[in-house]
Formats: C-alpha cells, sequence, structure tokens
C-alpha cells in the first residue's frame, strides 16, 4: 500500500462527502487522521473529519443535502448540538463510518477553505484538503499529544513549509488564548 493511498473503508464516506461539499459551494476541506496521511504518513484513524465554512442557518439546509448523500445525523437534535458546539456529529450510513463537521468562521478559516488543494486519490475521487502549512496550524490550535505527534510527521514530510505563515497565525492564536505553549511546544520543530 503506497503512503497515500486511502483505506477501502474511507474510500465510500469520503467521496459522499465530497459530493456533498461540492453541492455547498466547496466551501470545505477534510480535516484530522485522513488529511494527516495523505499530507504526511498513512496514521490510524476511525473517523473523518472536514471544517465547512457554514452559518448556523445553513444547518439545516446543509443537512438536508447531506442525507441525499447518505451521510445522517449520529445524535438527537444534531442542528441544536451543532449551534452550540459547531460542530456536527454525522456519520455515512452504508459504511458507519462518523464524519465529524466543524462549522468555520473565522478569517483563519476563509483563508484555509480559499488555500485549499484538491488532493486526487483516486481515478474517481478528489476531495479538498488544507495546506500543509494550514494543517499544521489548526493541529498546533487543537494541541493534544496527537496533534504534536501529527505535525512532526507533516514537516517531516514538507521540508518547504511557510514557516512564516505558520508562525503569525499560531501566535495570534496563542496570543488570543493566553497559551504561548501553542507556538512554543512547537517552534523548535519549525
Amino acid at each position: 500500500m503506497s503512503h497515500h493511498e486511502i483505506k477501502k473503508p474511507f474510500h465510500d464516506p469520503l467521496e459522499a462527502l465530497d459530493k456533498l461539499l461540492s453541492r455547498f459551494g466547496n466551501r470545505g476541506v477534510v480535516i484530522g487522521g485522513v488529511a494527516v496521511g495523505l499530507l504526511s504518513k498513512t496514521r490510524f484513524t476511525e473517523d473523518v473529519d472536514a471544517m465547512v465554512l457554514l452559518s448556523v442557518e445553513d444547518i439545516s439546509e446543509f443537512l438536508k443535502v447531506a442525507e441525499e448523500e447518505g451521510i445522517v445525523p449520529r445524535i438527537e437534535r444534531a442542528d441544536e448540538f451543532a449551534k452550540r458546539n459547531r460542530v456536527l456529529l454525522l456519520r455515512h450510513s452504508l459504511s458507519q463510518t462518523n464524519i465529524d463537521i466543524s462549522l468555520g468562521v473565522l478569517p483563519f478559516e476563509q483563508e484555509v477553505v480559499q488555500r485549499s488543494i484538491v488532493y486526487k486519490v483516486d481515478e474517481n475521487l478528489t476531495i479538498p484538503l488544507p495546506t500543509a502549512e494550514d494543517l499544521i496550524i489548526m493541529k498546533a490550535i487543537a494541541h493534544r499529544p496527537k496533534d504534536l505527534l501529527d505535525i512532526q510527521g507533516v514537516i517531516q514530510s514538507h521540508p518547504e513549509l511557510d514557516r512564516e505563515r505558520i508562525e503569525n497565525w499560531v501566535k495570534q492564536f496563542a496570543d488570543f488564548l493566553e497559551m504561548p505553549e501553542l507556538w512554543e511546544d512547537i517552534a523548535g520543530w519549525l
């Protein structure tokens, strides 16, 4: 298996997600373990994560279109949960793969989508991914132990990173959240 191949169970949910995103003006990117696997080294993940520029007013319309693509809520009142927590907890019915969709609103998230790259998974499937830099920034903000490992993997696979962009955004979030470690923990690797 080449290190950029998508594991079979993810093909169908990603295809459904890609159709959903294209019907919603391509305002989203695939993030999380799938993105890390494609942009660096394969890592085990059980679900699919995406970030979509979606206002709370658009949630019900988005859920309707999602259902037509075989992607359904996996909790009761998923729309209310999303309004509070800015994440839609969905599932691809056929494969039973969980799909978490974060609602993007920030200027940074808008940039992530504008700058996104179209990644060719195989002959029939392309998916939108963040750039390596933007994935690192998102991972630095999430900052769990697995995010820090992911950052190291992406850095190793991308020696030509735009380090200024990463530093600029991560420092802005670090200041805003009063968490200097967001930048300090990764600065040495860059």
